[in-house]
């Protein structure tokens, strides 16, 4: 067809999206899904062997070891567990801030199980792990964010309930955001950043985003790498710590935080247990109207989706429990063939693993959020598992 005869569609992307979804589904989609009839249970071991080596490959980023070289800046006390301010290494070339909560009472072998808390995007950069950590001086921006968390913070409540909790910055967030020679100066009282300055340093961030991708991928890794290996050398900090029961480690997250929490449970078998809330996709009907504010530069693994769409990326945790709740108003993704899409996939395979009740899709009636009502089903089902 002459380019000039391609329908004007109505999508983001106009008459490109023709071609776009012919080259798409030229060789077909998802060719490597374990929910295609021609995988058997007693396939699944090598499968994920083989699959899990193409994600890390894709991820273009597989650094040396490195130790934690790790440091405790900060010991407060908050009644029945102490959160420590603590900077490690998880590259010879990065060192990560985080926050970790730590339950003063203990089982009797001196461990506890240990929960990694992942924080959101929300186009918010200024803070990262403050988000999920409640501090003495948490500044009225951050306290109205966190109306997303039903004015939670979460790993402060997963702490009372006696786990070890870790929160890490993401790349690009908090400690690790960008910083640039000419920002202006804060306007508060007493040099504080006003709730102004705050929406005009996030709102300065967000078109800068793909300037980022831009950089790290001319340097020849992936944003999703970096975040992705973060992740899992988060845990191994984790599973160095004294008063970790190394056995019995879950992770939570929401939106990207949901993504990431994805991930890690399908990568890293060291996670018994994950809960992922609004970031779960079929990657095929995003294309249309559900990139422009969906798929950003932090979460696109290039050239994957044809071998394995995301529900299959994320069956790699199978048989390990899983869970993904989403918004049925999360006008981010197409909810049928979108998230009920990547549910059914991911039913099937633990289904075919004898595992069906590990993986629990749930919709609620709400908006891209972690309301109470989801958390109070994520800390039972991590109770549960973890």
């Amino acid at each position: 067809m002459p380019p000039l005869d391609e329908s004007a569609y109505d999508s983001d992307v106009g008459n490109l999206l023709g071609p776009i979804e012919r080259i798409r589904d030229a060789n077909g989609w998802a060719a490597d899904s374990f929910a295609q009839e021609k995988y058997k249970p007693a396939d699944h071991a090598a499968w994920r062997r083989e699959m899990r080596d193409v994600v890390l490959e894709s991820l273009h980023y597989r650094p040396a070891p490195s130790d934690f070289a790790a440091e405790v800046v900060e010991r407060v006390d908050r009644g029945s567990y102490v959160r420590e301010t603590v900077y490690f290494n998880t590259t010879p070339q990065l060192r990560v801030p985080a926050y970790v909560l730590v339950p003063k009472d203990r089982q009797a072998n001196g461990k506890s199980p240990a929960i990694v808390a992942l924080h959101d995007h929300g186009g918010f950069y200024r803070w990262g792990k403050e988000k999920l950590v409640r501090t003495d001086d948490e500044h009225s921006s951050l306290t109205e964010f966190k109306s997303c968390y039903a004015g939670r913070s979460i790993a402060d409540d997963l702490a009372g309930q006696g786990y070890v909790v870790i929160v890490i910055d993401m790349f690009y967030w908090g400690e690790r955001r960008m910083r640039l020679a000419d920002d202006p100066k804060p306007s508060g009282a007493n040099g504080t950043e006003s709730p102004q300055d705050v929406k005009k340093f996030n709102s300065s961030r967000s078109p800068l985003e793909q300037l980022v991708a831009r950089t790290v991928e001319s340097a020849g890794f992936t944003w999703p790498g970096l975040i992705v290996w973060d992740d899992i050398r988060t845990v191994d900090y984790l599973c160095s710590r004294p008063e970790v029961d190394a056995g019995r480690i879950g992770c939570v997250g929401l939106s990207v935080g949901g993504w990431r929490a994805n991930h890690l449970t399908a990568l890293d078998d060291r996670v018994k247990g994950g809960v992922a809330v609004c970031w779960l996709s079929s990657f095929r009907q995003l294309q249309a109207k559900h990139v422009k504010n969906t798929a950003g530069f932090t979460m696109l693994i290039p050239g994957l989706y044809r071998r394995l769409d995301m529900p299959d990326v994320v069956s790699l945790a199978a048989p390990r429990p899983l869970l993904n709740i989403n918004g049925s108003r999360d006008g981010l993704f197409p909810l049928d063939a979108g998230v009920k899409s990547a549910y059914r996939t991911l039913e099937s395979v633990y289904a075919k693993l004898g595992a069906a009740e590990k993986f629990k899709g749930n919709l609620y009636d709400s908006p891209h959020e972690f309301n109470r009502a989801m958390q109070d089903e994520a800390w039972a089902w991590l109770k549960k598992w973890v």
